[in-house]
């Protein structure tokens, strides 16, 4: 079979599948070189909103297109504004140092911004490197790096005043905005909106900015932060914190030429580490893990690659695709029931039931040859520790767990309902202490990654951050989407854009296993 026919083939499936009164309407039937495989057959219902925007965006990214350069126009050195004058050190503690050398975590914000570009340099960028100095003057440990120096048993982040800075990148892309913020898209075309941390085995930066800009159209801010400094809450309370400034200078310009910026207490980090008890001794255990790992005297703050990745995305060809799903609440209150009426559970969390059914389709779309999944997923202690820590506490305060399941299983028609039941089980654990047994959870899952005996699978973000309220003073975002996802295999959750209570998955997948998860995940709903 030709490539050219294989990419109309696609292209007709997404029709079949999205569209099918497009087909119909020009003569063509669900036959022939079209009918959906085994798994594609359980959706012949279409989906009944944005009918239009899927045939568009599946059909677009179908023609392989070689992604338009990007211009630079300048790498800004960003400092914080006002700060302290003394070198200041934090000392990692044990949530930090369990993610020392893992992959840092990429976002990227698309706005809508039809203006002019005179309009993006003279006004938007301005205030956006302005309100960026002044909220570094409250999050400045960003601006520093990651060191493990030799007389210190821990790694620390480091941050010299006058001396460290946050690299913001401008640039500018001629690519098709609305394509590339769309719910599907070739992962190749997003890549380039995601800036780099300055990275090597003595020092590691916290933070990395790039602002593009699409002619009028939009803009997108990526986000790139080191996982040992930061987790995802405290990320996104940084987020906000620079949204609010930049809003704030957008309606009274006179802020910018103020030397500091007053935030919010929900938007002010607590940067006092002490309230993190470590009465076993686990950054110690952590840091030592580390420093034998290649070693001895491993002190290296290099970023690592597991050896249970995906392959790495391959780029330069469009092999994978970026796909965004939604769970509207009516779903999830089916699921919720459809679990209830099968398990006699009686409390089914948002979270569980969506995790769970998307893993399922997941793994009947990808069918893994390994005989176990694993599914890890982070636990937030900040309000499950005694004394509770600040919600706005900076640094990482989360755990992992791990649910482990047979692959036949999974592929199975209950899968949905086994993966959920292990999700239950691990975080009904949960309430005679997160910290229970930390040191047993934490090699668990380091077998699963270094071993690679098992397909691993792990969530993103989370549907508490409210990523969709991130409003610079120009709208709320048009699409938010953790890219970093893109190259772990991953997937990652969010609130629906709609704020009704819904949730986004996003993931990347190669073309045909996209098609395959897509109808599963909205086809499946007919059979609960």
């Amino acid at each position: 079979m030709s490539r050219i026919f294989q990419k109309k083939k696609s292209i007709l499936y997404c029709l079949y599948k999205f569209c099918p009164e497009k087909l119909l309407c020009a003569g063509w039937t669900h036959t022939g070189a079209i009918v959906p495989s085994r798994h594609t057959q359980v959706a012949t219902k279409k989906i009944k909103s944005n009918n239009l925007h899927l045939y568009h965006s599946f059909c677009f990214l179908m023609m392989a297109q070689t992604p338009p350069p990007i211009k630079v126009h300048k790498v800004y050195k960003v400092s914080p504004s006002q700060t302290t004058t003394t070198t200041t050190t934090l000392p990692l503690t044990f949530f930090d140092i369990r993610w020392l050398r893992l992959p840092p975590v990429e976002r990227l914000f698309f706005y809508a911004f039809p203006n002019p570009t005179i309009s993006f340099f003279d006004s938007l960028l301005p205030n956006l490197k302005r309100s960026l100095e002044l909220t570094l003057q409250h999050f400045f440990p960003l601006a520093g790096n990651i060191t493990w120096p030799q007389h210190s048993p821990i790694p620390t982040i480091t941050y010299f005043p006058g001396h460290d800075s946050v690299s913001l990148t401008v640039s500018e892309s001629n690519d098709d905005f609305d394509h590339v913020s769309s719910d599907f898209c070739e992962v190749s075309k997003r890549r380039r909106l995601v800036p780099g941390l300055s990275v090597s085995d003595d020092k590691t930066s916290l933070l990395a900015l790039q602002v593009t800009l699409f002619p009028n159209s939009g803009f997108v801010i990526g986000i790139t932060t080191h996982h040992a400094g930061v987790d995802g809450n405290c990320s996104t309370v940084f987020v906000k914190a620079w949204a609010y400034a930049c809003s704030k200078i957008m309606k009274h310009p006179s802020l910018s030429t103020l030397p500091t910026i007053s935030l919010p207490e929900n938007l002010t980090p607590f940067l006092d580490r002490s309230v993190i008890k470590d009465a076993k001794g686990l950054a110690q255990s952590f840091s030592d893990a580390w420093m034998n790992f290649s070693g001895p005297n491993n002190r290296s703050v290099m970023l690592w690659k597991n050896k249970n990745n995906r392959e790495e995305v391959q780029l330069d060809n469009n092999e994978s695709v970026k796909g965004v799903f939604e769970l509207k609440p009516s779903h999830i209150q089916k699921l919720k029931n459809y679990v209830k009426s099968k398990t006699g559970i009686t409390k089914v969390s948002t979270f569980s039931v969506t995790v769970a059914y998307s893993l399922s389709c997941l793994v009947k779309a990808e069918q893994p040859e390994q005989e176990q999944v694993a599914l890890v997923f982070p636990v937030d202690c900040r309000s499950r520790l005694e004394p509770v820590v600040s919600p706005t506490y900076f640094g990482n305060c989360l755990m992992g767990r791990l649910v482990l399941e047979e692959t036949e299983k999974v592929m199975a028609s209950e899968g949905f309902v086994t993966v959920l039941k292990g999700i239950s089980e691990v975080l009904n654990g949960l309430e005679s202490g997160v910290l229970n047994d930390v040191e047993k959870w934490q090699k668990k899952i380091e077998s699963v990654f270094l071993e690679g005996k098992k397909r691993a699978y792990s969530i993103a973000g989370s549907t508490r951050f409210g990523v969709y309220g991130v409003d610079f003073g120009y709208g709320r975002p048009k699409k938010v989407d953790v890219a970093s996802v893109d190259k772990t295999g991953a997937f990652a959750l969010s609130e629906s854009r709609d704020g009704d209570g819904g949730v986004e998955i996003a993931l990347a997948l190669k073309k045909e296993q996209m098609e395959v998860f897509s109808s599963l995940f909205y086809g499946q709903f007919e059979s609960f």
